[in-house]
């Protein structure tokens, strides 16, 4: 007969098994998909840094730019650079290793919640349903939400091992290692600010160290709060009969959140905390109010997902955010009537509470006001209130637990059938962004993002009319409503500004810079357009704007480059677009131009240099840039080089004068020679 260890082993590889199994049903299509074009550009495939893979420079850059894509997030950075060196711009690795890291962190949660508890069909059922919920299919299946699911690693992680300090006498090394991970984690996503006050919550349930003495209790391996088995542990740093050591022992995960939440904040750049004007500090506790509630009604109801959730209008109504006040405090009474009898009610309901603070909207991040990728981490707290609450329930009814088994299996094949569906939208950006529309119709944000997908694909009359639709929208999504105005004149502008209707575009670039003043490529767009049109000052002026923004916009400071290099201030100029490769090595058109400047300063070799990497990086480049070679080169006598790029430039464009006449010149030095 089975031996008990054994049969409680093999339940528990059942139970990994069963987690790894559902994640890969339910997320393994998403190997086919593509990128998408809301943030995967900026954060992975039109990334210089990224695409470039591990080097030196990457990493310097992902621990120290606090710029781009407005949030600090090193070790997400250098997670998709593994991605670039491993997969290319193969968009199914991407997606493998968001699955994957989502099916690891999945497991460990279920091992750690069974270590801390003892109870291994609850800690099961929270894992399973954090596992294959709905919601969590944006955090999996959106490249660019790495930060989710690798943040969710690191905080499972730290929660195993706070557990293993808290289970032995006190070490330093446990707990440098607890506060070692926790670092980790907050450079993944900083979400986890408020990891410490859920490690406070464990701490009351289920490891039980708040005691009912006051003393500092802890646990022997096996032995678990809800047994109520539990022993002092005879620490020197323990003040006898007090529990202010375990606020004492959080300080320093407390000051690392703030440190990490300030460099966030810090990276996020102004609007973040706009609490100085009275009406949107009002409207986003509103906001956040709303956020609360309606995050319970998704995890119960997730039906109609959609990405993004627009905020509100300005004029909340006081009924709805006082309704929504009283629900949420009626449940906090029942949670603390219940903390005796039930613990896990009030741990699991502050738990979603404080995790889900970072973004409920009171700090503005971003335009949308709700996310669901913004639940990864919080329901779990909601999870593990049910599952003990249901468990408890049933534990002495064994009629009930059948019933129970059966439901509970039922209720897991639902979700993993509506995961599956929610995540089947995700294949393209043109299904991610219809099926958004029809689940929040009137969604103006959703226009920008099928405009874009219009633009990628050339078809600029849809485009435009996509963008324009945006502009022309009466819809006032409260403070944040610059946001997708912002986005949509500047592209609206790359449209006319292509078709070469200038001052069309100078209008929408401009417009794009008031909603927006904090967008480099705005203020370079602009400036660009100024340029075009003779405005030589303005125009420079926008590009150094650009370049205050963001000091490493390779585009601004290539543009700043070429107004030196006609002003003839040679220099100056080699050192923007410098300057410039530096932070896209690849820039085809900054190689060509620094190669001709380095040629009027006589640096003939560089400048060949300089030309073959231009094609290297765009073997498709314009006309210009062979003709520029071949000058290089018959300026070293290499006259049948020369002309072979001359014959290029004029395949490219037959009607080049300039390189016909470089080419006739080619040919009579290569016969005189």
């Amino acid at each position: 007969m089975m031996s008990d260890a054994r049969r409680n082993r093999y339940q528990v590889l059942a139970v990994c098994g069963f987690l790894v199994a559902a994640v890969g049903l339910v997320f393994g299509q998403t190997v086919h998909y593509e990128f998408i074009v809301l943030d995967d550009p900026a954060c992975v495939y039109e990334n210089s840094r990224v695409l470039a893979g591990w080097t030196w420079q990457g990493v310097s850059w992902a621990f120290t730019d606090l710029q781009h894509a407005g949030i600090w997030v090193p070790l997400t950075w250098l997670s998709h650079m593994g991605d670039c060196q491993l997969y290319g711009l193969n968009a199914g690795g991407h997606h493998l290793t968001n699955v994957l890291l989502h099916a690891v962190t999945a497991v460990l949660l279920f091992l750690v919640l069974r270590q801390m508890t003892g109870r291994l069909w609850p800690s099961g059922l929270v894992a399973a349903v954090f596992a294959i919920h709905p919601l969590r299919v944006e955090s999996v299946a959106w490249i660019t939400e790495r930060k989710d699911v690798l943040s969710g690693l690191f905080f499972v992680l730290t929660l195993a091992a706070y557990a293993r300090y808290v289970r032995h006498p006190f070490s330093w090394t446990r707990y440098l290692v607890v506060l070692a991970v926790f670092m980790l984690g907050l450079m993944a996503k900083p979400i986890l600010v408020t990891l410490p006050l859920v490690l406070w919550l464990l701490d009351y349930w289920p490891l039980g160290r708040w005691g009912s003495d006051g003393d500092w209790l802890i646990f022997r391996p096996g032995h678990h709060a809800e047994h109520g088995r539990a022993e002092k542990c005879a620490c020197p740093l323990t003040p006898p009969g007090s529990r202010r050591w375990l606020l004492l022992e959080k300080a320093p995960l407390v000051a690392a959140a703030i440190a990490f939440g300030s460099l966030t904040i810090l990276a996020h750049g102004q609007g973040t905390l706009a609490i100085n004007q009275p009406s949107a500090l009002s409207w986003r506790l509103g906001v956040a109010i709303l956020a609360y509630v309606g995050y319970l009604r998704m995890f119960f109801d997730p039906v109609g997902l959609a990405l993004p959730y627009p905020p509100p209008s300005a004029d909340l109504s006081p009924w709805v955010v006082g309704g929504a006040v009283l629900l949420l405090l009626l449940i906090t009474i029942i949670a603390v009537a219940l903390r005796r009898k039930r613990p896990y009610l009030l741990v699991g309901w502050l738990w979603y509470l404080f995790m889900l603070a970072p973004v409920s909207g009171l700090v503005q991040f971003g335009f949308q006001a709700m996310g669901d990728r913004f639940t990864y981490l919080s329901q779990i707290g909601l999870c593990v209130a049910l599952a003990w609450a249901v468990a408890d329930s049933i534990v002495s009814r064994p009629y009930r637990r059948a019933a129970f088994g059966a439901a509970a299996a039922s209720l897991l094949v639902v979700l993993m059938g509506c995961s599956w569906r929610q995540a089947s939208f995700w294949r393209d950006s043109e299904t991610l962004l219809n099926h958004t529309l029809e689940c929040a119709p009137g969604n103006v944000w959703t226009y920008d993002g099928l405009g874009i997908v219009a633009l990628q694909r050339g078809q600029m009359a849809e485009a435009a009319d996509r963008f324009r639709a945006v502009i022309a929208s009466k819809a006032n999504f409260g403070p944040t409503r610059f946001t997708y105005l912002a986005v949509a004149h500047y592209n609206y502008g790359v449209i006319l500004a292509s078709q070469g209707r200038l001052d069309e575009a100078f209008q929408q670039f401009e417009q794009a810079v008031q909603w927006n003043p904090a967008d480099p490529a705005a203020h370079n767009n602009l400036g660009h357009v100024l340029l075009m049109r003779g405005q030589l000052e303005r125009g420079l002026s926008e590009c150094r704007e650009a370049i205050k923004i963001d000091p490493e916009f390779p585009e601004a400071h290539f543009n700043v480059g070429n107004v030196l290099l006609v002003r003839g201030q040679v220099d100056e100029a080699i050192q923007e677009y410098r300057l410039a490769l530096k932070a896209k090595p690849a820039f085809a058109e900054a190689h060509d131009h620094l190669g001709m400047a380095l040629a009027k300063r006589g640096q003939i070799d560089d400048a060949i240099a300089e030309y073959r990497l231009a094609l290297e990086s765009k073997p498709d480049c314009p006309a210009e840039v062979h003709n520029h070679f071949g000058l290089a080169l018959a300026a070293r006598g290499r006259f049948d080089e020369a002309a072979v790029q001359y014959r290029e430039a004029l395949v490219l464009r037959p009607h080049f004068v300039e390189a016909r006449q470089n080419l006739y010149r080619a040919l009579a030095a290569t016969a005189l020679q």
